[in-house]
Parts: structure tokens; sequence; C-alpha cells
């Protein structure tokens, strides 16, 4: 039984050729060329969101507050709890964690100018989302209106001025 289909025809190989996979390669990395910005702008658009929403949440909190005893609560640090506030009135756990835009959540009380209003210190992202912030909530000037920068590290939501 002698073949005689050449060597080649004998030994076929079913995989792919290094053309092939470098085609693959460059197609998936311009979908992914395509999708990261796009997904970096959804989670952008969410930390907005979710930080505007924190503080129209903790605004009420204390208005409520002011309203219930007739003064604003005390300043507290970053990330602290004011006294007086109860975990039934918010989530405490949410006033403690970081804010979606980096830093932590502020009571301020009497500071920078400012009678009373709810501020994130030592936030992590750049004055462009923050005036993106500013923009959701008020007039998109950090230096004007009720969401202003009130210190280099520090902006401020106003509740009472």
């Amino acid at each position: 039984m002698n073949s005689a289909a050449p060597r080649s025809a004998r030994f076929t190989t079913h995989g792919f050729t290094l053309v092939e996979i470098m085609i693959v390669v460059v197609i998936i990395g311009l979908l992914a060329a395509l999708a990261i910005p796009a997904f970096q702008r959804v989670r952008r658009r969410s930390q907005n969101s979710t930080a505007v929403n924190g503080l129209r949440v903790f605004s009420q909190v204390f208005e409520t507050y002011a309203t219930a005893n007739g003064a604003w609560p005390a300043n507290a640090g970053p990330g602290v709890v004011p006294v007086g506030i109860t975990s039934a009135d918010f989530k405490v756990s949410v006033w403690t964690a970081p804010t979606p835009i980096g830093g932590e959540w502020n009571w301020d009380r009497n500071v920078a100018g400012i009678n009373a209003g709810v501020s994130i210190s030592n936030f992590t992202c750049d004055d462009t989302q923050l005036a993106e912030i500013d923009a959701m909530i008020d007039d998109g000037d950090l230096t004007t209106g009720l969401f202003q920068k009130t210190q280099p590290n520090r902006v401020t939501y106003i509740l009472d001025q």
C-alpha cells in the first residue's frame, strides 16, 4: 500500500495562521478603543449623579433637623456624623464611606464664611468634573451659586450663607 499523496496533503493542520490571529487581535483592539471612552463617560455620569443625589439627600436631612430643632447641628469633621443626627435620619454607612468622587462627606457649620453646608472634603476628581456636578445642581460655576469650591480641597453645597 503505497500512498501517492504529497507529503503536505497528508499532514494538514486545522489551526489558525499567524496573520489570522493578528487580524483578530487588531479588531479586538479597535473595539476596545471605541468602548473604553464610552465606558468612562458613563462611569463619570454615574459618579456625578450619585454625588448630586447624596448632596440632596443629606441636605434634606440637615434642613429637616434645623426645622425640628430651630438650629443647625454643630460642625463635625470629615466622615463624622454630627451630634443629633441618627441612623434613623439617613444611612450612616453612606455618610462615613468615601464619596463617589473620592474624599469624605462633611457637615460644615460656620466654615469658610458659610453658615451651613454639606461638603465633600479631599475629593480626588478634577475641576472639570466638579463643574459638571455644579451644572447639574446650580450654575456650572464653582465660584458662585449654591455649589462652590470653598477651599482647594473642599466643595460645599450651601444651605445657609
